[in-house]
């Protein structure tokens, strides 16, 4: 079954969204989230105690979906699982657009009575021609349009970056970890359970999206393995699709069946089904993360020699180690390069070879952007990576160095338009963390790659140049 992009686009573009059963309790967390809709909300609340609070927000309150006045794109249902069904009867009635059960105990528990409750709204939606988001999940997210799963979230402008996952923790940990790392989300999904729409559907749609540049998926399992595999294959040619696939061990394979119902498959076979495709898996969500800011800032390798630098000695040799354990090489200069090196280079406490230990010579901008300069146009290398740590720059700008963090990254900056060569930074932190938030901030606001580890930044680059050199055959 393929999705019906018109009913797709009426879910991810409502213009009227409802939510049912928002309480006090929960500090009306649903209706905050989604008062910054471009389009109309109205809410649906029986309990005559929480319509002045409903009301406080300025949002008009009616006893039944049947009494809005308008039609209703998207519903979300925030009410216990024994009148889910009720519920759904009068979506059904009232011809919405879809619904959205963030109500779970369903087939996630285990037990007999979920299972069937599960299977009742299965069927409702199923004979009704009906499109459910969940079971057991917090839905869409949509920030152009300021449609929210979660009051935090961001919105007012879009993003490049389509997010499915089968959890709304990961959906919303996206979506905010992300922003601040420079990773905007074009359309995102947390859909549970996943009864009427799965993995599979939500990866069709996305594959076909315009404001979709690449894709994250967060899965635990699929219910209709040959079909999310065709489907795979033929949006992995069109853009990168990056898979973590959650339950990988029998530990965590458990606790998937309890968290979303899933039955999960080997790694082995997940590991052959990415690689035929054409995607790229990761196993963590800094991972993942990374991945996908590497696929969006550094522009694709296409070698695996690395020219580095490091602001010490000591982690000139850990950066080298890293990036040698990533799988990628950190070469000689040619001599063309040392020449220029040594032309200026303050080797009192630092290095010229490959990283460069720039301990002594790290006092302008213009000094950094020549070192920089001089292994982007160095024949061996292929990509240049630069630390930045916080701790010893915050010690430099106090004895010696006469330029500030501003200065140092439009240099920076300036290097990265100008080169060739796939170019990020890695951030390391030490006892300066507020230091490193800040300088992050200015990088991210400059468009250039930082990741917080050497270890990170390496994995991250070598999983670009593999999906690079792959899809260059």
């Amino acid at each position: 079954m393929s999705v019906n992009r018109e009913r797709m686009d009426r879910i991810f573009h409502p213009r009227c969204v409802v939510v049912i059963g928002d309480k006090k309790q929960t500090n009306y967390m649903w209706l905050r989230s989604v008062l910054t809709l471009k389009g109309h909300v109205y809410s649906v609340q029986i309990n005559k105690d929480e319509w002045p609070g409903i009301e406080a927000l300025g949002v008009k309150n009616y006893s039944s979906i049947l009494d809005i006045p308008e039609p209703v794109d998207y519903v979300i249902v925030a009410v216990p699982r024994t009148v889910a069904h009720r519920v759904l009867e009068d979506c059904i009635r009232k011809q919405v657009g879809a619904v959205m059960f963030f109500t779970s105990g369903f087939a996630e528990t285990g037990t007999e009575e979920g299972i069937r409750l599960q299977n009742v709204l299965g069927e409702m939606a199923r004979k009704a021609d009906l499109y459910m988001v969940g079971p057991n999940c917090m839905g869409i997210y949509n920030p152009e349009i300021g449609l929210r799963h979660h009051p935090e979230q961001y919105c007012g402008e879009g993003g490049e970056v389509g997010f499915i996952s089968q959890s709304g923790t990961h959906a919303t940990q996206f979506s905010l970890v992300g922003y601040v790392n420079g990773i905007k989300v074009s359309k995102s999904v947390s859909y549970g359970n996943g009864i009427i729409l799965d993995s599979t559907d939500y990866l069709e749609y996305l594959g076909g999206d315009e404001d979709t540049r690449a894709i994250g998926m967060y899965i635990e399992g699929v219910k209709d393995g040959r079909r999310f595999f065709r489907t795979l294959k033929e949006v992995a040619r069109a853009k990168p699709v990056v898979i973590w696939k959650g339950g990988q061990t029998e530990d965590g394979a458990r606790a998937a069946s309890s968290h979303t119902g899933s039955l999960t498959t080997s790694v082995a076979i997940w590991d052959a089904l990415i690689k035929q495709c054409g995607a790229i898996r990761v196993d963590s969500f800094d991972e993942l993360l990374d991945v996908v800011k590497a696929l969006l800032y550094i522009k694709h390798p296409h070698g695996e020699r690395v020219g580095l630098m490091a602001m010490t000695g000591g982690q000139s040799v850990v950066i080298s180690d890293a990036f040698a354990k990533a799988g990628l090489k950190v070469p000689k200069l040619s001599e063309i390069s040392y020449k220029e090196l040594a032309s200026f280079f303050n080797i009192a406490g630092g290095s010229y070879m490959n990283p460069l230990d720039v301990s002594s010579n790290f006092s302008s901008p213009e000094l950094v952007l020549r070192m920089l300069n001089i292994l982007g146009g160095d024949e061996n290398v292929d990509t240049v990576a630069m630390e930045i740590s916080s701790y010893f720059l915050s010690q430099r700008l106090r004895v010696g160095a006469k330029f500030t963090v501003d200065e140092l990254v439009s240099a920076l900056t300036s290097f990265r338009g100008s080169s060739q060569k796939p170019f990020f930074t890695i951030l390391t932190a030490g006892p300066k963390e507020a230091d490193a938030l800040s300088i992050r901030e200015k990088l991210v606001q400059q468009s250039i790659p930082t990741f917080p580890t050497f270890q990170r930044g390496a994995n991250a680059l070598k999983k670009l140049l593999d999906y690079t050199l792959s899809h260059a055959e």
